[in-house]
């Protein structure tokens, strides 16, 4: 099922249509994982006419095999780590420190960036949605899910455009519940199911918070 998705707010759109349960209620807020999964999360946010904001988590990549997830650290200090990953790298405990305080400035960085000065959204008792444009080794949005269930949200529903079966099966066992559109079985890179994967700035993830403030007010 190659370019099952012309663009993110495309998907958005269609990703939408399987959440309509959720919509016009007031304890549902859509969370978009930075960068990609903004502009998804955004036109899921505006259709089911829910509050949207940002939920930053960062991959902590192995040293020299970054695209590898040794795991991956959210807002409020959480850490996830994978630990299949982990038992193969050799010594892995100093390798991931150093890897983990670059990224924990990195995330400060974009809260700073997505959220100029407004606090973070209350959490607590809320059904939230949490929307990336794809799932890969899935260590991202399993550190996001723990990090929501620190926060005390109520329900945590993951849904995205595409993803390999295997990880879709894991995302299952951590979320309430989870809306995987495409899972394709010879599954590649996420990148592969969009004919419009062009990469998302921080300026573009910013602009898509911003008219979301607009929208808001």
């Amino acid at each position: 099922m190659e370019h099952a998705f012309p663009n993110r707010a495309e998907a958005g759109r269609l990703l939408a249509e399987k959440l309509v349960k959720y919509a016009g209620r007031d304890d549902v807020i859509v969370l978009g994982l930075p960068r990609g999964g903004v502009p998804v999360a955004f036109e899921v946010a505006q259709r089911l006419g829910a509050p949207f904001d940002v939920f930053i988590v960062r991959k902590l990549g192995v040293p020299g095999f970054e695209e590898l997830a040794a795991g991956a650290i959210a807002s409020g200090g959480v850490r996830v780590f994978n630990e299949d990953v982990m038992r193969a790298i050799p010594h892995a405990e100093e390798a991931i420190e150093a890897v983990t305080a670059k990224e924990t400035a990195e995330l400060e960085r974009r809260e700073h960036i997505y959220r100029e000065g407004r606090p973070a959204p209350e959490l607590r008792d809320r059904t939230v949605i949490l929307v990336d444009d794809g799932l890969a080794t899935g260590a991202t949005m399993r550190a996001a899910v723990k990090a929501l269930r620190q926060r005390g949200a109520a329900k945590i529903v993951v849904a995205v455009p595409v993803g390999p079966p295997d990880t879709c099966r894991e995302i299952e066992q951590e979320a309430d519940e989870t809306i995987c559109l495409s899972t394709p079985p010879f599954f590649q890179a996420v990148g592969q199911y969009y004919e419009d994967f062009s990469q998302t700035s921080d300026e573009d993830a910013q602009d898509v918070s911003e008219r979301n403030q607009t929208d808001q007010q």
